[in-house]
């Protein structure tokens, strides 16, 4: 090709006029810059093969691709969760994935610095969102509502340091459900701790525990161990993390890091390692510290209401409050709760090992507030489902099982047995389709019957209608039973009839 040609030629000349410099006895001064330039530009044009080898193909950090197959167990969880959600009477919204950079500045205390900022497109400060919760709370504000249950379900983003095979990536879906509104106490917060229960139940995923805290009892506990109020939020962040390492590290980040005394992280240690029911509640109802603080007083009253209600519902069972839990974000304002899944190492552990939070929640009764011009507070609770740890977990047991997982629903392959039928094939499937039935034909004008077969067993399709010339005299259509072979001649105008018996689940 010329154009190759010319570049080759180009190339030459640069490598001369290199060479002409490193000679020493040569003193003419020679423009390499600009030869180069044009070098450059001529591959650039050329659309060089240059460039090509070095393109990698792969998603970016933190992000992933999803398979038909992992769709298929994706499409499952989110069914189950959904149903759950409306069982509860929920309606869905939707919002935008980026928020003015506004919105979202100063509601995650720490974790503000994973907040992916867009570049300047010409006016708007933009960033993707965090999380579901604060375009919910702006979403009130903005449209002056005060009282709903609502479930959004969506991509958020976050610049975080994915640990991909324990379900923690930089784009991943959120599933929300939350209430909004003036109710009586610890009623739909006990709701929220149901709706929990009922879908680590449905998805069976093994035993798991919900830990319940309140952040008005954090707040009064770390008051009475002498804690500063410029520290609380940045001591909470750190007893946050005492679920991932040892109490010892954690006062050694409290002491060391942030300044606390020894005193103080040492009276925190006291209570945070306490966890329990109903019996723990009133212990420290009576402890003298803590209810002489008027804000732990509130909390424990609240969370043995709670516990109440939880008994009304058959779940205290799974349910324990943990005095260790914080939560991180700054904008729970009272009960807060994570559900974790438990693993049992072996007979000798005597208490389950967690391994990973799938599903977290609580009480966040001034967001709405912040949006709002007159400051007017709407009450909130919710619950976020850990989707993506609840994948990764089903993924890995399918992968485990070797269970095979159907990809499609389709019910019935059109097939021929002979030669010059396809019109009558595509006959035949769009009147499958027209009465509502999924429905295949391969796209070849005259396919082996084996080859029609085949394709039924690779991809799980029960059924095979077939169409002969003998059938097509005698009005009727051949259902062939994939799994069992078995082979019945239905009349035509009963076949949607009878492919609907076949495939419809008990």
């Amino acid at each position: 090709m010329a154009e190759e040609a010319a570049v080759r030629a180009q190339a030459e000349v640069v490598r001369r006029l290199k060479h002409d410099k490193a000679d020493p006895d040569e003193v003419r001064p020679v423009p390499i810059a600009k030869e180069v330039a044009k070098l450059l530009e001529m591959k650039a044009q050329l659309g060089g093969d240059e460039g090509k080898h070095k393109f990698v193909l792969k998603t970016p950090k933190g992000t992933r691709d999803y398979s038909p197959k992992q769709m298929a167990i994706r499409e499952r969880v989110f069914n189950a969760i959904i149903s759950c959600f409306k069982r509860h009477g929920a309606e869905v919204i939707d919002t935008p994935v980026f928020e003015l950079k506004e919105t979202l500045t100063g509601k995650y205390g720490e974790d503000s610095k994973l907040i992916y900022d867009l570049k300047d497109q010409g006016g708007e400060l933009l960033s993707l969102r965090y999380d579901l919760t604060v375009p919910f709370a702006r979403y009130l504000a903005m449209n002056k509502i005060t009282n709903i249950k609502r479930y959004h379900i969506a991509k958020v983003y976050r610049r975080d340091n994915p640990a991909m095979t324990r379900g923690r990536y930089r784009e991943f879906y959120q599933c929300d459900f939350d209430i909004a509104g003036q109710f009586d106490p610890m009623i739909p917060d006990a709701e929220c701790l149901k709706i929990v229960h009922e879908i680590l139940s449905d998805l069976q995923l093994g035993d798991f525990l919900i830990k319940v805290n309140d952040r008005r009892i954090l707040d009064g506990m770390f008051a009475v161990c002498g804690v500063p109020d410029s520290k609380f939020r940045t001591i909470c962040s750190s007893v946050d993390k005492l679920d991932k390492v040892p109490w010892e590290e954690v006062r050694g980040e409290m002491v060391g890091e942030k300044g606390l005394s020894p005193e103080a992280a040492d009276h925190i240690g006291e209570y945070v390692q306490l966890h329990g029911g109903l019996e723990l509640i009133e212990r420290l109802l009576q402890d003298p510290k803590l209810s002489q603080n008027k804000l732990a007083k509130e909390g424990l009253g609240d969370m043995k209401l709670l516990f109440e209600y939880l008994t009304l519902f058959g779940i205290t069972g799974k349910i324990s409050f943990d005095l260790s839990l914080a939560r991180g974000l700054d904008y729970y304002t009272g009960v807060i709760f994570e559900a974790v899944l438990l693993q049992q190492e072996n007979e000798h552990v005597e208490e389950p090992v967690s391994v990973g939070s799938v599903a977290g929640g609580g009480r966040y009764d001034g967001l709405v507030g912040m949006f709002d011009p007159k400051g007017r507070k709407v009450p909130c609770v919710g619950v976020s489902i850990g989707i993506e740890r609840i994948f990764s977990i089903l993924e890995q047991r399918v992968e485990a099982s070797e269970e095979k997982i159907r990809t499609t629903e389709t019910q019935v392959l059109v097939a021929s047995a002979q030669k010059k039928l396809l019109e009558e094939r595509l006959k035949l499937i769009a009147e499958l389709w027209d009465a509502g039935i999924k429905a295949e034909v391969l796209y070849k004008k005259n396919p082996k019957l084996l080859n029609q077969l085949q394709y039924c067993e690779d991809t799980g399709i029960p059924l095979v209608a077939i169409v002969g010339e003998q059938e097509l005299k005698d009005g009727v259509v051949k259902l062939r039973v994939v799994a069992t072979r078995e082979e019945v001649n239905v009349r035509r105008e009963s076949l949607v009839e009878e492919i609907r018996m076949r495939t419809s689940h008990p």
